[in-house]
């Protein structure tokens, strides 16, 4: 099995990943941002080597589809001549305003690099699996909240100076808090947890440690006083099983790093991104204010954040607003979470002139468009996966049902039952069959529809369902609160009603 067809692989530039729509690559650039000619050069070279369509995920990178072997190679070697250097081994993450925000609680790039060339010299991308991965995030804005990993640096105030609470497998309300440090001890135990990761193979993930493992990682100089910790909800353990009666072991990188048992194993996290394989994306919407479409004023300057409709753009398309986006002298442009692009360095008025000229090309510039409450994956024809139009579904219940789509919901269209757009459960998910497109209510599109109707008559099924919720909804109530007193056996008659 090779680079080309191994699932559960992050396709980079090196090892394209095989999907139904032909080779996929992944890349993030290693500064965190690109000129706008070289997004124009990157554009121009996917539409020559690819179908023409690029994507940015849900975790922030740039998808290049419609690739072949030899066309990979091609636009490998293209990238390179753009002079564009990008990320392998270990991802460690920062925030897409990382350094820019003036609300952020700490620059969080000099940990991130820290982090890096510790684990560059220990050796460890060789022996971690392609989807591990460390945040480290400096808050602000546009923090990486919903965003899970395996090791999570998450800086907090405390007194005149600033600490990083380290915790691990999950998403910030998900994962297990251990212990909050100065930067040194942050740095350290990320490594640590690392080491002890890829001594259980290639294929494991923080979520395998065992309890004793981690209270191993409890250390010195860490505190967890709840007073600093109002968000934090730690699902997988007990903050006290971890921090009352380990202060005292002695930090050791080497403790417990061959223990193989499972005792107190964390729970598998769910979780993925759009094409699968990137490893640690809940796709629960964030609140309004970190949602990355918008302006956003920074220490320098002022940003636009500019969304791709489904995560998906013709090529032409990002080449058309970039290049006015240089007009305009933007200095560069930065791949943000929830499918997103950030122009930075524009002038508020460039700002608003940016904004209109995407408007009219069909990107998204209102966080409160309804296209962004919707993950629909490529579907037929462009994915040979797909059985149903999901984007054709999703524009036309977009349109007519954006009452539906409020922040409480999330409605995945899915073109066959691996869900790769949305791997984590939705309120409501339609999933691509043989000529049918079958619903699945507070589910994954793995789980078996309860009902169906044909694929092309989708969004009219969707749309009775809209209408039964404007009629039965309480003044107040959300669509996901509605749906709950439909029951899922009304909300699938709905559907499947002629």
């Amino acid at each position: 099995m090779n680079a080309f067809s191994r699932r559960g692989a992050c396709p980079a530039l090196s090892a394209p990943m095989q999907t139904g729509d032909g080779l996929l690559v992944r890349l993030n650039p290693v500064a965190g941002g690109l000129l706008p000619k070289s997004l124009i050069g990157l554009s121009e070279s996917a539409s020559r080597h690819g179908n023409g369509i690029m994507e940015v995920t849900a975790r922030g990178s740039l998808q290049i589809r419609g690739l072949t072997p030899a066309s990979a190679r091609l636009l490998a070697m293209e990238v390179n001549a753009l002079g564009i250097a990008v990320r392998t081994g270990v991802p460690v993450e920062t925030g897409p305003l990382a350094g820019l925000d003036p609300q952020e609680t700490a620059d969080p790039r000099p940990l991130a690099e820290r982090i890096r060339a510790a684990i560059a010299e220990a050796g460890l991308a060789q022996r971690l699996g392609p989807k591990v991965s460390v945040i480290v995030d400096g808050g602000g804005r546009l923090a990486m909240d919903v965003l899970t990993a395996d090791v999570r640096l998450a800086a907090v105030r405390v007194d005149a100076g600033t600490q990083w609470r380290v915790v691990v497998a999950g998403d910030s309300q998900t994962a297990t808090l251990l212990v909050m440090v100065e930067e040194d001890a942050a740095r350290d135990i990320a490594v640590a947890i690392l080491r002890m990761i890829a001594e259980k193979g290639r294929e494991a993930h923080a979520r395998d440690l065992t309890a004793r493992q981690l209270r191993s990682l409890v250390s010195w100089h860490s505190f967890a006083p709840p007073s600093v910790l109002p968000d934090i909800s730690p699902m997988r353990g007990e903050i006290g099983s971890f921090a009352a009666d380990s202060l005292s072991t002695t930090f050791s990188t080497t403790l417990d790093i061959g223990e193989t048992g499972d005792e107190g194993a964390i729970s598998p996290q769910v979780g993925e991104m759009s094409g699968r394989t990137e490893g640690g994306a809940v796709e629960r919407l964030p609140v309004p204010a970190r949602f990355p479409i918008g302006i956003f004023d920074l220490t320098a300057g002022t940003a636009l954040g500019i969304g791709l409709p489904f995560g998906s753009m013709p090529a032409e398309k990002i080449i058309a607003l970039t290049q006015y986006a240089l007009t305009l002298d933007a200095a560069e442009i930065r791949l943000a979470p929830d499918r997103a692009l950030l122009f930075i360095g524009l002038s508020p008025t460039a700002c608003h002139s940016l904004q209109q000229a995407a408007s009219s090309l069909g990107f998204v510039t209102d966080a409160a468009d309804p296209r962004t409450r919707i993950a629909a994956c490529p579907g037929a024809p462009a994915c040979a996966s797909g059985r149903i139009a999901t984007r054709d579904i999703a524009d036309t219940i977009a349109v007519e049902n954006r009452d539906l789509l409020d922040a409480s919901v999330t409605l995945h269209i899915s073109g066959c039952a691996k869900g790769c757009a949305h791997p984590g459960p939705a309120a409501l998910t339609l999933v691509g069959g043989e000529n049918e497109a079958g619903l699945v209510v507070d589910g994954t599109a793995k789980a078996l529809p309860a009902g169906y109707r044909p694929g092309y008559d989708a969004a009219r099924g969707v749309g009775r369902i809209a209408a039964a919720i404007r009629e039965a909804r309480f003044r107040g109530e959300t669509t996901a609160a509605c749906l709950t007193r439909l029951g899922a056996a009304g909300v699938t008659e709905l559907y499947r009603q002629e």
